[in-house]
């Protein structure tokens, strides 16, 4: 039963992430969300291709590593699945991921100019956040992750980081948990709006710097209990009174 009560649970926040996601525009109809099995490491869970806005538990799907369902249930399933199943593969510490084509973050994908934390809810961001470009090494492409062999190259320059920005494209953003994961991807996205804005100024802008970051992260717990609540109830309430 314990079991059973454990899968439920991380299919419950799988919804409302996605919900959360589009709530705060890091999502529109496109970006998706993905947890780790929480009691097969070598499975993790996304919903078909369907807008994050109104997706349900009876659209979550599993996954092995190799982006494979175990049952599509004749849905449609995400051409970038493999965005998740390579971070996973290679990363075991890695329990959520956020992919987003968030607008605030795409500047900074084509840009010479490296995001870095601004406040103390974007510490995450200190250890620094690279882009993956395909095009040196493998030519032109649609800059879409469709295969194995991309997503091995992202999680690659993701590194043992917390966000990678995908040149033209967005980006993708891990967690220790589901909740940490959309954390992240809002404050990820809510970084890059003000640093542009900041930018504005023509001024140099004071970051965190790395002992700041340090301390914040010490302090943060995983489970963002404030914004997640306050994010369902948000959730929640809007699609009950849709």
């Amino acid at each position: 039963m314990q079991l059973e009560t454990s899968l439920q649970t991380v299919i419950d926040e799988l919804v409302l992430g996605n919900h959360i996601l589009y709530d705060q525009n890091v999502f529109d109809c496109y970006g998706h969300l993905s947890a780790r099995h929480p009691t097969d490491p070598e499975k993790f869970l996304l919903s078909w291709a369907i807008a994050p806005g109104i997706v349900a538990a009876d659209d979550i799907l599993t996954y092995d590593l190799a982006g494979k369902p175990l049952n599509d249930r004749g849905k449609e399933q995400f051409s970038e699945r493999f965005i998740h199943s390579e971070i996973y593969a290679a990363r075991p510490d890695v329990m959520g991921v956020v992919h987003s084509h968030s607008s605030a973050i795409i500047p900074f994908t084509i840009v010479d100019e490296p995001l870095r934390p601004v406040w103390h809810v974007s510490s995450f961001l200190s250890a620094g956040v690279p882009t993956f470009d395909p095009q040196p090494a493998m030519g032109d492409t649609d800059l879409l992750v469709r295969t194995p062999e991309l997503g091995k190259a992202l999680a690659q320059t993701l590194g043992d980081g917390i966000a990678v920005l995908m040149r033209g494209h967005g980006s993708a953003v891990v967690g220790r948990n589901v909740r940490e994961a959309v954390y992240r991807a809002v404050y990820t996205e809510t970084n890059a709006r003000i640093q542009s804005e900041a930018a504005r100024f023509g001024k140099p802008i004071k970051f965190l710097s790395t002992g700041e970051a340090a301390l914040m992260d010490k302090w943060l717990n995983p489970d963002v209990r404030r914004p997640w609540e306050l994010w369902c109830d948000e959730a929640t309430a809007k699609r009950r009174n849709a």
